[in-house]
């Protein structure tokens, strides 16, 4: 729970930092592995103040100004510096050392990362809508009967696919490759994607798995990702729903390293009985830039599970309430 309203709470003050996707130069080539693949690998973070979707105050605006950019690197600066611990009612949270929503503002200075359709925001059906706001809710509020009243993250199961900076830590990946592989290692919650691009079919769709079924392939420089066969966890309450396991999601993600420190990583969620049409967005990866706030890697244990209370103590601070009421 305190990790959920923290990452909530980190992107809600964080609000309108643009994150900057790279072109390639003109005479850069990318590397290539000992067997020809373009060389992805690497430990690389997608760390950035900007939010996935365009916020209202920006609805009309999908680029800051330098001068805007600049004014909310100042006021991001001065309400971390302000607030190092947030207090969540009577429970205490991570305090800003143990953060990383990246720092600076640059490149493009978007207001969000989805870049189709052009408003930036997810296009819900009536029904996805439905499923938001019944999600949106239960944070927070309970009941806090049983474990599937807490979400996935907290529950240290995953926060779903595909990558993009919601959590505000823990948001790095480390990208490694063979022949015929490529295996992509998450730090939050140490998940791990073994993607085969070697052509082999996917497996059936009623074969479903929560990460779903991840199938690679090249197309000129850019790692091409089809998953589909994801598992029907839609009863599981999930900290952003249009991440939600569930069996009509398709997942398409489009990795072309652009600069010896970058990596342009694009992905369309397409989804009938959620959105109303596919959508797109654009995150950039990058290794260490000490210049524009951000440092990749290296990778830390996830330990969740050891010595994780926050299910125990959720429970029961539920009881306690109860009993003074």
């Amino acid at each position: 729970m305190i990790i959920r309203i923290l990452a909530l709470a980190t992107l809600t003050s964080l609000l309108l930092g643009p994150v900057a996707a790279f072109s390639q130069p003109s005479n850069w080539n990318p590397p290539e592995t000992p067997w020809g693949d373009p060389d992805l690998q690497g430990v690389w973070t997608n760390a950035t103040l900007t939010p996935v979707e365009r916020p209202d105050a920006m609805v009309d605006k999908s680029v800051l100004t330098a001068e805007e950019a600049a004014d909310f690197e100042t006021q991001s600066a001065e309400q971390r510096a302000a607030s190092d611990r947030f207090i969540l009612g009577n429970v205490g949270a991570y305090n800003q050392f143990w953060m990383d929503g990246g720092k600076n503002v640059t490149g493009d200075r978007r207001t969000a990362l989805i870049t189709e359709p052009p408003d930036g925001r997810i296009p819900w059906t009536e029904a996805g809508q439905r499923r938001l706001d019944s999600d949106l809710a239960r944070y927070g509020v309970g009941p806090f009967d049983t474990y599937v009243d807490a979400d996935t993250g907290e529950r240290c199961l995953t926060d779903g696919l595909p990558f993009v900076p919601l959590q505000g830590y823990n948001m790095n990946y480390q990208i490694l490759q063979s022949p015929g592989w490529v295996a992509i290692i998450n730090e939050m919650f140490h998940e791990f994607r073994l993607i085969p691009v070697d052509g082999r079919s996917h497996v059936p769709d009623h074969v479903g798995q929560i990460l779903g079924d991840a199938r690679g392939r090249w197309e000129g420089n850019t790692l091409v990702v089809e998953t589909r066969s994801f598992a029907d966890k839609r009863h599981f309450l999930w900290r952003a729903t249009w991440r939600a396991s569930r069996p009509n999601l398709r997942l398409v993600e489009r990795f072309t390293r652009v600069s010896e420190d970058t990596i342009d990583y694009e992905f369309t969620m397409s989804d009938p009985d959620m959105f109303t049409r596919p959508w797109t967005a654009l995150v950039p990866m990058t290794t260490d830039q000490a210049s524009r706030g951000v440092t990749s890697g290296p990778l830390y244990e996830y330990a969740c599970h050891e010595g994780n209370y926050g299910l125990l103590n959720i429970m029961r601070g539920a009881r306690v309430e109860e009993l003074e009421q």
